[in-house]
């Protein structure tokens, strides 16, 4: 490890790591603070990492900023859980309400790249109903954008990151194959093929964002099993190792170690540019488009420290929605011991998938959907699952341990509708920039009750079918967070349009799973980059009508 990315900023002095090479360097060009670029952006994962990329290839000067380090996955990642912490965003929040949530490793990134340094890489489509839920199933409210559009974005970013999938997809509209072979299934994936099955449903193998062949100069997959705590191999198609060099090649910029704290606006009501901490001072950059990408705790927090006398209450929050609707997913599981050999951590933690229940409606006794995956959890979130989720102490833990090469299990993905109730807003503490740390309040209703029963029983029949036994339910985790600025069709009921922009602020953008409607039972990465790229299509048209 390189102690000092956590310290000094890498991106600097007209260069940038070359994530491909050990200690190797790529040209960064640079811009002056008081040079007004086109567009400052605060976040370098999904949202932001692949808008900065798209944005920098259409010509844009582009200032992109990361509240953390800009790591070499080839010689700065280790096979160690709580080495690897460090990719995790574990500042100071204040989390209440009735459920409140488990916020670090599965829901958030503190690096360039953002969580998709460290997601689980699985990349699916939403169910096209989805993006009406309102008007055809009842629920939730409606997306501002048809699935159609966004199909074909998602064909985009599959191909940009090679996902890899099976050659037929068993639920929903046609699509073209993926562009890289599925991954092999390992033993945890073949319970989950054999359960599904038994129960007269489909199963297919998990379109991934990991390489099954070479790409560039990536090497395909080579089953370590230490995916969630970043691939040391960049066999991982993250923003870090894909859309980040386009956007250095293109001439973007990146700030590492930038915490960017304020959004300043100038007196004829449009962004002036960005506050922002490196380096031991605040700082300013002055830009002529301002876009949020933190996600769905750091947008919100962003935006309401951004008050400012001509909008006290926060900026973009005429609708007062502005932190508001946070959802998660359901995360809950169900597990148990085989007499053969499973070694669930070979190769990557959800090689199959059944996403039946997010297409299958009847019988419901809730709405939404949900997916359920195969796992394969490292030792030290295993060890946490047998004693959180099941009470195992001191001897039993260790026992139970012993036999973790026999334990399989099955893992839900599910919806959360969006709940005023369930928000972000700003705390009186501070953190160590001098920033509000964010609160954030969350409740699962009685709809998110009966899906979680009905998917433990669903699974546990599963896993019991293939001669699972001692069967138990992991029955609180959740995963993901979006929402909190949501997109639509007017400024009374929405905080940006279908472009992502902001209704009170015509240069102020959000680009990242916050501006979610409705989060569906299905992992929100590939949705977020493809919202990113449809989002730069859309400043592309503006810009060239004069519009921005």
């Amino acid at each position: 490890m390189r102690a000092d990315a956590l310290t000094t900023p890498r991106a600097a002095n007209g260069r940038a790591p070359d994530v491909f090479e050990p200690g190797g360097w790529v040209p960064m060009r640079e811009h002056r603070e008081q040079d007004e670029v086109d567009f400052a952006i605060v976040g370098t994962g999904a949202g932001g990492g692949t808008l900065a990329c798209k944005l920098a290839e259409a010509g844009f000067s582009v200032v992109a900023f990361d509240a953390g380090a800009y790591w070499r996955p080839l010689e700065d990642f280790a096979s160690d859980e709580r080495h690897q912490a460090k990719l995790y965003w574990t500042d100071d929040r204040i989390v209440d309400g009735p459920d409140p949530l488990k916020l670090g490793s599965n829901n958030s990134g503190k690096s360039v790249g953002g969580s998709t340094v460290h997601f689980a890489m699985v990349s699916l489509r939403f169910r096209p109903e989805w993006f009406k839920s309102r008007t055809k199933l009842g629920y939730g409210v409606d997306w501002p954008i048809d699935w159609r559009e966004m199909w074909r974005y998602y064909a985009e970013v599959e191909e940009a990151l090679k996902i890899a999938g099976p050659v037929r997809y068993p639920w929903g509209p046609k699509r073209p194959r993926y562009p890289y072979r599925a991954h092999p299934l390992n033993a945890a994936a073949e319970h989950l093929a054999r359960g599904a099955e038994a129960l007269g449903t489909d199963w297919a193998e998990t379109p991934i964002a990991t390489l099954s062949a070479p790409h560039g100069k990536a090497h395909p997959c080579v089953y370590r099993g230490m995916c969630v705590i970043g691939c040391s191999t960049n066999a991982k198609q993250s923003v870090l190792v894909t859309w980040l060099p386009r956007a250095l090649a293109a001439g973007a910029e990146i700030r590492d170690l930038a915490m960017v704290g304020r959004i300043e606006m100038g007196p004829n009501g449009r962004a002036t540019g960005v506050h922002y901490h490196r380096e031991g001072e605040w700082r300013f950059q002055r830009a002529k488009n301002v876009v949020v990408a933190g996600y769905a705790i750091e947008t919100p927090r962003l935006l309401l420290n951004s008050a400012c006398s001509r909008f006290p209450d926060g900026l973009a929050n005429r609708s007062g929605l502005v932190g508001r609707n946070l959802m998660v997913q359901l995360n809950q599981a169900v597990w148990g011991q085989v007499d053969e050999e499973i070694r669930s951590y070979k190769g990557p933690p959800s090689l199959a998938i059944n996403e039946h229940w997010n297409y299958a409606d009847a019988g419901k006794d809730y709405h939404g959907g949900w997916a359920y995956m195969s796992q394969g959890p490292l030792p030290i979130s295993w060890a946490r699952s047998l004693s959180g989720g099941r009470g195992l102490w001191g001897r039993a833990l260790i026992d139970e341990m012993a036999r973790s090469n026999h334990s399989v299990g099955l893992k839900m993905v599910g919806e959360v509708l969006p709940y005023a109730h369930n928000r972000v807003t700003l705390a009186d503490e501070t953190d160590q920039y001098g920033l509000p740390i964010p609160r954030v309040t969350f409740a699962i209703g009685d709809n998110e009750r009966r899906m979680v029963a009905h998917a433990l029983d669903f699974m546990e029949a599963s896993l019991e079918a293939t001669g699972a036994r001692e069967r138990w339910r992991e029955t609180d985790d959740t995963c993901h967070l979006n929402g909190t600025a949501r997109m639509g069709f007017d400024p009374e009921t929405s905080v940006v349009d279908a472009d992502c922009r902001s209704w009170d602020v015509p240069n102020l953008w959000i680009c990242d799973g916050s501006v979610f409607p409705t989060v569906g039972g299905a992992n929100p990465s590939l949705t977020i980059q493809a919202l990113a790229c449809r989002t730069a299509d859309r400043i592309k048209e503006l810009s060239r009508r004069g519009a921005l």
